[in-house]
């Protein structure tokens, strides 16, 4: 019996360690560089969160269709060092964005400049997206 019980806690540890590696990816393995994207919309969602925040838009086309698109931006930390706050794009803000599309062809990109309301254009992306200095 107490050997059954060091492998589940034994097997239970191994999982705890493996959950980062799963939880996190490189840029190259889920957006494409050679894809670049510009899209103008309004916040409908925010998320402030570890290990990478997260925005949602509504974006309307020529003929007034609305597409719904999530971004990706660094890491909560790595944001504020660069000027973000929890304030700084909240729902219902027009924003405009730079980012690169997702390899698997969905409303999904990673964000690489976002303009504000306000007209300041902050960076949003990890140090290692890949993506050209703007």
């Amino acid at each position: 019996m107490r050997a059954k019980f060091g492998f589940l806690i034994a097997s239970a540890g191994l999982f705890a360690l493996a959950t980062p590696v799963f939880a996190h990816h490189s840029f190259a393995a889920e957006y494409d560089n050679s894809k670049p994207i510009t899209l103008t919309g309004t916040v409908t969602k925010v998320e402030w969160m570890n290990p990478h925040a997260r925005f949602y838009l509504s974006v309307k086309d020529d003929k007034g269709k609305i597409t719904p698109w999530e971004f990706e931006l660094g890491s909560p930390n790595g944001l504020a060092r660069r000027g973000w706050t929890r304030n700084s794009m909240k729902e219902g803000d027009e924003v405009t964005v730079d980012g690169y599309l997702a390899k698997d062809g969905s409303n999904l990109a990673n964000a690489r400049n976002v303009k504000l309301v306000d007209g300041r254009k902050l960076f949003a992306g990890s140090t290692d997206d890949g993506g050209p200095v703007k």
